[in-house]
């Protein structure tokens, strides 16, 4: 097992330089530059005071060498400093927004599985049944829904006209004067719809795999073999087969890690969220480069965390993983 693990590290380095190889050439491709929101604005601004900012941020220089300095500067967990009048470094802005973003996604990802397992098994064993038909409806509404849309409806319809739940920020006003109780339950009903949000779309896709998967896993000799020995249905069931038919929806789940971080910068957007995703749509819209290479890296950084994760539940789900 250690030595499956310390390979599967050691590929994540070349996968990591190459992504931020990527987001960096990317980022520098598109039209206009940090400096242009500080000078198309001012008709008086000279073409020396122009260069002057450039060269201030390092923009003068030549890509391999800008990426150079990044890497040099990443080395040291240095992200440098935010392109913006506030010229904060980019980790003290990060820091104060990731664990947001973390426990919303970790949140949503309790929530597919908790929901999307148990409806999958259900769906599967009672093939061709009205309960199976149902959840197949309403998996496919769920899945087609638009997360945006289905995030504006539920805050017209819970928030404004029932006022069942806020609709915006993390706390209520006067949360500083609450208790420790009342301070929970506030943050929890602020938290219910982006989850719900977050959570719906991979919730409804991983459902159907996870019933693709258990309706072939169950119609295996070996499944038949354990009916015929006289095993309870629900030890065959949970025991024998659903842990072969998790297998692929482990690797789905670890691949939807990805759309659940960058699902952040939409949700956060709308609800107010002062998390990760919120700071990454503010550093594009100011063109701040340094903050959308500090995101990006921590949300490759996690994403490739949460592959290496699926990849040891993986191999301690089939222990034949690790010879290869």
């Amino acid at each position: 097992m250690l030595g499956y693990l310390l390979k599967r590290l050691a590929e994540l380095v070349p996968t990591f330089i190459g992504i931020t190889i990527v987001c960096f050439l990317v980022i520098h491709l598109a039209p206009g530059e940090p400096t242009a929101l500080q000078t198309e604005l001012n008709p008086n601004i000279t073409h020396e005071a122009i260069e002057q900012l450039r060269h201030h941020y390092g923009l003068d220089r030549p890509l391999t060498v800008q990426y150079c300095i990044w890497v040099k500067n990443l080395l040291k967990l240095d992200f440098g400093r935010s392109i913006s009048s506030d010229e904060r470094p980019v980790w003290e802005k990060i820091k104060k927004r990731l664990p947001i973003t973390l426990y919303i996604n970790i949140a949503s990802l309790v929530i597919i599985f908790l929901v999307a397992i148990p409806l999958g098994v259900i769906s599967a064993v009672r093939h061709g049944s009205a309960l199976d038909r149902t959840i197949t409806v309403g998996v496919f509404i769920g899945f087609s829904v638009p997360g945006f849309w289905l995030a504006l409806i539920l805050m017209d319809v819970l928030g404004v006209r029932l006022g069942v739940l806020p609709i915006s920020g993390l706390h209520s006003p006067g949360y500083l004067h609450m208790g420790m109780i009342e301070r929970i339950v506030d943050l929890t009903r602020h938290l219910i719809l982006p989850v719900l949000i977050s959570a719906v779309g991979s919730l409804a896709g991983m459902s159907r795999y996870m019933r693709s998967s258990m309706l072939e896993v169950i119609h295996q000799d070996y499944i038949i073999t354990a009916r015929a020995k006289g095993l309870p249905e629900s030890k065959v069931i949970y025991k024998h087969a659903m842990r072969n038919a998790l297998l692929p929806v482990i690797t789905i789940l670890g691949l939807s890690i990805p759309g659940l971080i960058g699902g952040s910068v939409i949700f956060e957007s709308i609800f107010s969220i002062p998390g990760l995703g919120q700071l990454f749509y503010q550093a594009i819209m100011m063109r701040d480069y340094n903050m959308i290479m500090g995101s990006l890296t921590i949300g490759a950084i996690l994403t490739l965390a949460g592959n290496l994760t699926a990849d040891i539940a993986y191999s301690i789900a089939d222990p034949r993983i690790r010879v290869h």
